[in-house]
């Protein structure tokens, strides 16, 4: 039997994150790899007992096949706690905001269109856009994101701006106040629609982010967020916040994907949210994310001296970007830096085009502060090898 696959197909491609966290699973490998939560941050008791009381409660509706849009009490949870007008209507749960990232591809990509990412970006959204065959196009970004004066050159044309705001997978970065009321403003004379994503928002370290492009701009935004990084991942719940003029064929797509994402988590979630869990839960997660990146960025300082390294400093979320030295590829380091026990994910899998081969992704929030200093020693040694030839 011979099979021919789709030319779609052969655009899809493995995540090398994956890949690279096989790698990890070795004994004794410190990963500062993976882009996954903290397990001490999961509420396993709040959900032990929602899960009895959902059962209790209203087990076989739980159970049973569910509306695509999604549970009804738990999509006015979400509209209620965004920051501007939106009704519950608005709103498509889906599985994991990675579904959001698919579910709009298909419905806005068709092949040969052009979509505007930064640099670099989140790899998975080039997964989710790459098999509808678009023209990638990466806008120039510096420390606060999108150049704006880049995207107006760019933006004719382009179906939409792909961009998360607030401390951004890989780099950590966020956008400030003036640059985001520029790029939407910028964004708007264009006609041009964006796609924000904001995984992250909620993981700030001393001060909340400014408001997202969507509460600037609400008919000219689809947002994106997730229950992953302040519940819990396996989960597999996200959302969709979109202007009514393209719900309906988003609710199309999730619709032919999946019918609806599992009810039962559904109610789960909402059950736990009912009486702001997440007001109490999420600040615990800030003051642990806060002190193992300060880990970093000590050890950082103190292990890479006189390496000509470079990284930065976040405000929030998961990710601190870095820098090798000139001739020093992070792909060709990472074998020697799993070696001696510590692994990363090299930058350039984050680019559309034009990749920096010196880049690599810091993952701050899974290796206890100890394992931090070790780790990072770790990856001096390799680059100190690396630089000695």
């Amino acid at each position: 039997m011979t099979w021919t696959l789709a030319q779609r197909a052969h655009k899809m491609n493995p995540s090398v994150i994956r890949e690279i966290l096989k790698v990890t699973e070795k004994p004794g490998i410190i990963s500062f790899a993976g882009g996954l939560p903290s397990p001490k941050t999961f509420p396993v008791d709040a959900f032990a007992q929602a899960c009895e009381t959902v059962l209790r409660t209203d087990g076989r509706a739980a159970l049973q096949y569910a509306a695509s849009e999604g549970y009804r009490p738990l999509c006015e949870w979400v509209a209620r706690q965004l920051p501007w007008d939106v009704s519950p209507e608005q709103v498509l749960i889906t599985t994991g905001s990675q579904q959001g990232l698919d579910l709009v591809a298909k419905v806005l990509i068709d092949e040969g269109s052009t979509v505007l990412v930064e640099t670099p970006t989140y790899l998975g959204a080039l997964q989710a856009f790459t098999p509808m065959e678009p023209t990638i196009v990466s806008v120039d970004s510096d420390a606060e994101g999108i150049v704006v004066d880049d995207l107006v050159k760019k933006a004719p044309g382009a179906r939409f701006l792909y961009v998360l705001p607030n401390f951004q997978n890989p780099t950590g970065r966020s956008m400030s106040e003036a640059r985001r009321q520029a790029l939407v403003d910028a964004a708007q004379t264009a006609g041009l629609p964006i796609v924000e994503d904001n995984p992250y928002g909620d993981l700030w370290f001393d001060q909340p982010p400014p408001k997202p492009l969507t509460a600037r701009c609400p008919e000219g935004c689809i947002y994106l967020g997730s229950f992953s990084k302040v519940l819990a991942p396996g989960l597999r719940l996200g959302y969709v916040v979109a202007p009514p003029a393209i719900m309906p064929k988003l609710l199309q797509a999730k619709q032919a994907a999946d019918l609806h994402s599992p009810s039962f988590n559904q109610r789960m979630v909402a059950e736990v949210l009912k009486d702001g869990f997440l007001d109490r839960h999420v600040p615990t997660i800030r003051a642990l994310y806060k002190r193992q990146c300060q880990a970093m960025l000590d050890a950082l300082k103190q292990e890479m001296a006189g390496l000509d390294v470079q990284w930065n400093s976040p405000d929030g979320g998961m990710f601190l970007w870095a820098r090798l030295p000139a001739g020093v590829d992070a792909i060709a380091l990472l074998p020697k830096a799993v070696d001696k026990g510590v692994a990363f994910v090299p930058g350039a899998a984050f680019y559309a085009d034009d990749a920096d081969p010196r880049t690599l992704r810091l993952s701050f929030v899974t290796a206890s502060e100890e394992q931090i200093r070790i780790g990072i020693k770790a990856l001096a040694d390799a680059v100190r090898e690396a630089v000695q030839g």
